[in-house]
């Protein structure tokens, strides 16, 4: 990545039909930067980029808070800067993706119906959020997070963006319907597990979590109440047994900001312990 910075080309693009964005729509908009990045693979930092000029940045304000009002949320003036960190350093090769040990996969007619997976024990930095609507929670969630991310905490420095981001999400006891509350979490990057950075945002709660079995069925498009109570009453036809998983309790792993329009989705079912 250069280090003169972002340079975007012509003026603020306009949002995509649907109103949201992605994280690839923003890697788009810093094509022009080149691949030199001032991060290596593990996220720290090898030389400080140079700040985007002021014009710069307000533009990609700008655009986010044009999305995020077709979620009805409102994104702060103070979200300047850790949007220019994702932007400049969030390149789908920079992504660490939380690791995880494949165990088996069920296929019909080559199409995979569902994964089962086993994830290590690991260290999450996690929000609870109780908005109205789920698209709030999640968006709201995440801005909170890209903050922790982008320097707002003990280290002071970048941590790398890693996927997926999860949702762990609660149904009433007919599974008919999402509760209220949520959890946002972010997966603490390989290399700094064993010493988490502590947030300086006291909603933020470093927590460990243990081995976890998951059955997973991958889905694309927007995470809304329906959806998501679509998603979970499709896996539990695909699934033998799923009176062995945990009956009101699943997560909604994404891997596209949560403002995009076509997101990259898994729901999972935690197996019993």
């Amino acid at each position: 990545m250069q280090r003169e910075g972002c340079r975007m080309s012509g003026g603020v693009q306009e949002p995509p039909a649907a109103g949201m964005i992605t994280l690839d729509d923003l890697d788009n908009m810093t094509d022009d930067v080149g691949s030199d990045s001032a991060y290596n693979s593990n996220g720290s930092t090898e030389e400080k980029l140079e700040p985007m000029e002021d014009a710069e940045q307000d533009q990609l304000l700008n655009y986010w808070q044009t999305v995020a009002r077709g979620h009805q949320v409102e994104v702060p003036n103070e979200m300047a800067e850790p949007i220019q960190q994702l932007t400049r350093n969030g390149r789908t090769e920079e992504r660490q993706r939380v690791p995880y040990l494949l165990l088996s996969q069920k296929e019909k007619c080559g199409e995979v119906l569902y994964e089962k997976r086993q994830y290590g024990k690991a260290k999450w930095a996690c929000i609870k959020m109780h908005e109205e609507q789920y698209e709030q929670s999640i968006c709201m969630g995440f801005m909170k997070l890209m903050r922790y991310i982008c320097e707002q905490n003990s280290s002071g420095l970048y941590l790398g963006m890693t996927i997926p981001i999860l949702t762990t999400v609660h149904t009433d006891e007919a599974r008919t319907a999402l509760m209220r509350s949520v959890t946002v979490a972010y997966y603490i990057p390989t290399h700094l597990q064993d010493d988490p950075p502590q947030p300086t945002d006291q909603e933020i709660v470093i927590e460990e979590w243990p081995p976890t079995l998951v059955f997973t069925r991958t889905f694309t498009g927007a995470t809304n109440e329906v959806s998501i109570m679509r998603e979970i009453s499709l896996l539990a036809e695909l699934l033998e047994s799923p009176d062995l998983c945990l009956q009101d309790t699943f997560i909604v792993a994404g891997y596209t900001n949560p403002a995009a329009a076509n997101r990259q989705n898994e729901i999972w079912f935690l197996e019993r312990p």
